[in-house]
């Protein structure tokens, strides 16, 4: 343990495993069973004063737990642990027998629905019956994971044997406004406490020392303060370190240690800023830590697997790594999966990434009746207290798109009736949940975190892009917008937008693995098709592909990257448009956006930036590119005007650029800006030089540069068409000229580049390079190590690549480099810093490189738009 059913059988080889082909639809019987788990353990020794538990983490989700012949639990709520005491059933001489039975959440379910029917049931993805019980929602499947409804000891089973102990270590942390001053207010709960027990509370910080207090237990608490000058504080990894405090607690009666505890924590002052706008309607939605706005720019988090128990402390750091490395600062863990482990909440602290936490409640019309809402309140409480200490934590959040459902389904609704027990007579009950219960369980628990009722919310619907979050789903979804207007698509902050992808073709070939699933090996395939779990995913690719790409489907390896760069161009476009909204204090127009999604709970097509095994696709490089500290953004724009009125034929077309900069850093810059043009018929190119000197940029904001016609050539500006009345036409060059502006210091070094292209790629003309130079740059550390003992000082141990610089001749649109034996990138052996990349004649770039070593350049590969 932990394990849950499925695990089990394909461990004894009753199933075959449900994430490869269609093997889930084989398996679906599994979750309409009871099944039994049986287990034995020796009686340990149990002093006169002491007492056993069992306590039970996690059990899923309807379960009878029996100790030795006797019912000592039953649970209806896979998220709540539990405790039981059993020093009276445990045997003396023989072992003692732990029988659980699991019995069908959904058939439980199915029948709770049946016997309330006057409730409004219903929902997005999944059975409605998934409302009625407390289990992770997407186990009844989703628009991008399977349906596996799982079920056994999800969290770990102990036996515990103690006289007292700590039961919870607990603190509010208060840090001032001018930074300099911290309060900790310690708290231990006393389990089985005794006259004289005290506790011994200590803070310390990297091995030192910092504070100490003992406090007599009254009434089972004790309580202890720390005031702090000059602190160390907790930042987000982009702005600062992140070191955690040790708070630990000795429980001790007449110097005799009777337990102790202890738990990590940052100290950071964290706050939710809505406030009017200085020349716009609505008011901000603004993360501020210590003091400082955070442009959020990240992504959301699902389960990063069907079977959780699989993932592991390493994977959860590799993931949480993952988004760090690509500069997110913030991950939103979503509303239909699960309260995440704790190593999943602990890499966030250490890593110094911001956690927006949903309540798990997704898109649906949720049941409020007496012992519901009694499960969801115990359910809270329980929760809470297990995360409160991680300060990677800013903001709770009641659901997911709960009140968008509402919406949808014109679900009663008056936001001025603030009369609790009415809502619970409404077509929309849940509202007390929102609104009530959870609001009262942080408000007591975290009340220094802010809690929003769901998200999205906020102002007369949600959708209104004025307050509070939004999701932005008319791209794909809705009204499907060309995600080259985004900035038109702009909320406060924007907590959910995407555009799907098909995941690296190793992948692919993961859940292709049988020798008969050979034939399904292209992108329209029955099993391929069934691996997207989206309604309508078929179409929806297709439009965007159709629409921005020339795309072939053949052969598969093509269409897989095809998709991958046109999410890339798609996300890119979203946050280099949204930043741009970032405009300095009273002006934080959006003030984040967190892609739909980070990561998979299996091999499949869906919205993800990084695939199931942590293959990263396109689009998470240029997630990664665009939330560098300092960054340029372009836009391209076409005005025409005709000679008059009564004419269509004599027109004027301009195409122009419109430039910008955003320095996410907290320092002001000096940059110079240098603009170079490639005509990709002519091949000609020219450099405008610096268009700018000594441009300022100031910190934590976006500025606007400049607007202008993109420039040709002396030689091009000439070629106009004289027409028969005296009008006159402009060629039409600029559609086929590519624009690279780049940010240069004082000493003339790049330190932002932006490449802009005609739109959409599909009727720009690509030409074919004749060579893309690959060059493998030593690591410098292998340059500066010295000879191992006993070689000969004529040995040269091969040298690891550290950098590979590319050229090319001509404009290249999505390079990505690629190993000609794709079984090297099966462990991420082979890794790249950035891929899908443009690439600009002149220039060479210079990417970092791991896995390769000086010399491997015939073993890699080159595929670009166009081949």
């Amino acid at each position: 343990m932990p394990t849950n059913v499925h695990v089990d059988l394909l461990h004894n080889g009753i199933i075959s495993d449900p994430l490869i082909g269609k093997r889930e639809n084989d398996c679906q019987w599994v979750g309409e069973k009871s099944w039994v788990y049986k287990g034995t353990f020796p009686t340990p020794i149990v002093g006169p004063d002491e007492k056993a538990v069992l306590t039970f983490d996690g059990l899923d989700t309807y379960a009878t737990a029996v100790l030795n012949g006797k019912e000592i639990l039953k649970t209806k709520d896979m998220f709540i642990p539990e405790r039981v005491v059993v020093t009276e059933l445990l045997r003396s001489e023989e072992e003692n027998i732990l029988e659980i039975t699991f019995d069908s959440t959904y058939l439980i379910g199915k029948k709770f629905v049946e016997q309330h029917p006057d409730h409004h049931w219903g929902c997005w993805n999944g059975d409605p019956s998934r409302l009625a019980v407390r289990k992770a929602q997407y186990h009844y499947g989703w628009d991008w994971g399977p349906c596996l409804l799982t079920c056994g000891p999800w969290r770990p089973i102990n036996l515990e044997v103690y006289h007292s102990r700590i039961a919870d270590l607990y603190f509010t942390t208060e840090v001032g406004k001018s930074l300099k001053s911290a309060e900790v207010v310690a708290k231990a709960e006393v389990e089985g406490g005794g006259d004289g027990d005290e506790v011994i509370f200590e803070i310390s910080l990297e091995g030192k020392m910092m504070g100490a207090e003992r406090v007599m237990v009254e009434k089972s608490f004790a309580t202890a303060s720390f005031k702090s000058q000059n602190p160390k504080l907790w930042y987000p990894h982009t702005y600062g370190e992140q070191p955690l405090y040790v708070l630990s607690a000795t429980l001790s009666r007449k110097k005799e240690v009777l337990d102790t505890a202890s738990k990590r924590f940052g100290l950071r002052r964290a706050e939710v800023i809505q406030r009017k706008l200085d020349d716009a309607p609505g008011s901000t939605f603004l993360f501020e830590v210590n003091n400082i706005p955070i442009f959020c720019g990240g992504s959301n988090w699902i389960p990063a697997s069907s079977f959780t128990q699989s993932i592991g402390r390493k994977k959860y750091r590799d993931w949480v790594k993952m988004a760090v490395d690509g500069h997110q600062v913030m991950l939103r863990a979503w509303g239909g999966g699960i309260f995440e482990e704790q190593d999943f909440y602990e890499a966030c602290d250490e890593m110094g990434v911001l956690l927006w936490q949903d309540f798990p409640f997704a898109c649906g019309n949720y049941p409020a009746h007496e012992e519901f809402l009694d499960l969801v309140k115990r359910e809270a409480v329980e929760n809470v207290k297990l995360l409160r200490h991680h300060p990677s934590i800013v903001i709770w959040s009641g659901n997911n798109e709960d009140y968008q459902y509402r919406e949808a389904e014109n679900l009663e609704y008056d936001p001025n009736d603030q009369d609790p027990e009415n809502w619970l007579k409404t077509t929309f009950p849940a509202r007390y949940i929102y609104e009530k219960i959870l609001v009262d369980v942080t408000k007591e628990l975290v009340p220094g975190t802010f809690y929003h009722f769901g998200s999205p919310y906020g102002g007369n619907d949600t959708t209104d892009p004025h307050v509070g979050d939004i999701h932005q789903w008319n791209v794909w979804h809705g009204t499907q917008e060309k995600y080259q207007d985004f900035d038109k698509l702009s909320g406060r902050f924007v907590s959910e937008f995407g555009m799907e992808a098909f995941p690296n073709i190793m992948t692919v070939e993961s859940y292709l693995q049988d020798a008969n699933l050979d034939t399904d090996r292209y992108p329209q395939s029955s099993t391929v098709d069934f691996h997207n779990k989206a309604a309508g995913h078929e179409r929806r690719l297709a439009l965007y592909l159709a629409e921005n790409i020339p795309y072939t489907l053949e052969p598969f390896e093509q269409y897989v990257y095809c998709t991958q760069l046109m999410q890339a161009e798609c996300v890119s476009f979203a946050y280099k448009l949204w930043k741009r909204q970032w405009k300095g204090p009273g002006r934080e127009y959006c003030s984040g956006a967190l892609i739909w999604q980070l990561n998979d709970c299996w091999a499949c097509t869906s919205w993800s930036i990084v695939d199931y095994y942590l293959r990263p696709k396109l689009a998470y490089f240029a997630v990664k590119r665009e939330l560098r500290p300092l960054t340029i953004g372009l836009k391209r724009t076409v005005h025409t005007t005709f000679a008059d009125k009564y004419t269509r034929a004599y027109m004027k077309t301009v195409h122009r650029i419109e430039m910008w900069a955003c320095n996410l850093s907290l320092d002001a810059h000096e940059v110079f800006v240098h603009v170079k043009t490639c005509n990709l018929v002519t091949g000609e190119q020219e450099e405008h030089g610096n268009l700018f000197t000594r441009l300022l940029l100031p910190p934590n904001r976006s500025t606007e540069i400049s607007e202008f016609d993109i420039p040709v050539s002396e030689e091009h500006k000439d070629k106009v068409l004289e027409l028969t009345d005296g009008h006159t036409m402009r060629s039409e060059d600029e559609q086929q000229t590519v624009v690279a502006v780049y940010l240069c210091n004082e000493d003339g070094d790049h330190i932002a580049r932006a490449v802009n292209w005609p739109e959409p790629l599909k009727y720009v003309h690509l030409p074919k390079p004749k060579h893309v130079k690959l060059k493998l740059i030593p690591n410098v550390r292998d340059l500066n190590c010295a000879h191992a003992p006993g070689t000969s000082e004529d040995f040269k141990p091969p040298q690891t690549a550290g950098a590979i610089e590319i050229s090319s001749d001509v404009p290249v649109k999505g390079l990505v480099i690629e190993v000609v034996e794709p079984d090297w990138g099966e462990d991420h052996n082979v890794g790249f810093d950035d891929r899908g990349f443009d690439l600009i004649p002149g220039e060479t770039i210079s990417i970092g490189v791991q896995g390769l070593k000086c010399g491997d350049e015939e073993r890699l590969t080159t595929r670009y738009l166009g081949m």
